[in-house]
């Protein structure tokens, strides 16, 4: 039964409110996690809490318990200058910045002459998700699976 310091493995796919595929397990090797560490978003691993190998799952997940709300505050324009260094700046491209509170990452969403628009939310903020998928397998963590949070 999955619970907290079990290793667990998942295959999955995962669409948002549109159906859009976002990513999925499909032709590769299914995913661990060390549940109860925080290594999968908070509404998934909740949903799996209880669950048994061979147990099938269709799991919605707000954006609350996901990867949060899409906020503001986290897009702002910079001078393209900013990117000295960087041959061209173009939509799509992220960057590590560095912050008060340590680095992060950005996503060019908006070049103009002079300024370069980045926005620091996850890019999967805002949005809906569902999983749906399969437990493969869970099984007891190992002490250094324990120690480091995650698995090996």
């Amino acid at each position: 039964m999955i619970e907290n310091n079990k290793v667990v493995a998942i295959d999955y796919s995962v669409t948002d409110e549109t159906n859009q595929l976002i990513d999925s397990s499909d032709g590769r090797e299914p995913l661990k996690y060390l549940h109860g560490a925080g290594n999968i978003i908070p509404g998934l691993e909740q949903a799996l809490t209880g669950k048994q190998v061979g147990d099938e799952f269709t799991v919605t997940v707000e954006p609350a318990q996901a990867y949060g709300e899409h906020n503001p505050a986290n897009v702002q324009q910079v001078p393209v200058d900013a990117f000295s260094g960087v041959e061209q700046v173009e939509v799509g491209m992220s960057f590590t910045a560095q912050g008060e509170n340590g680095q992060f990452q950005v996503t060019v969403t908006e070049v103009t002459d002079d300024t370069v628009t980045v926005d620091a939310n996850h890019p999967l903020a805002g949005k809906t998700l569902t999983f749906k998928g399969i437990i493969r397998d869970i099984r007891d963590a190992s002490e250094e699976e324990l120690a480091h949070g995650h698995v090996h």
